[in-house]
């Protein structure tokens, strides 16, 4: 199934072809979730931290569909 993604932030960084916002579609498995996506990205575990699919905040086990767009974000510091 295919899913479209959008990093945000500095995790762009880590797809060569990806810039921080832009949409891209991945293919996965059926049944895979949020956590399949990570690992399949390749993102680091301790960078990754909050995550929309469909616009609504998901945890990490969150089942995805075909056609999901999921947004990925790292943890954000401020002060």
């Amino acid at each position: 199934m295919q899913v479209r993604v959008k990093l945000y932030a500095t995790l762009s960084r880590y797809l060569s072809n990806s810039a921080p916002g832009i949409p891209f579609e991945i293919e996965l498995p059926h049944g895979a979730t949020v956590d399949d996506l990570v690992n399949a990205l390749k993102l680091p575990r301790e960078e990754v931290k909050l995550f929309f699919v469909k616009g609504r905040a998901r945890p990490i086990d969150w089942p995805l569909e075909a056609d999901d767009e999921v947004g990925i974000f790292p943890l954000i510091g401020g002060g």
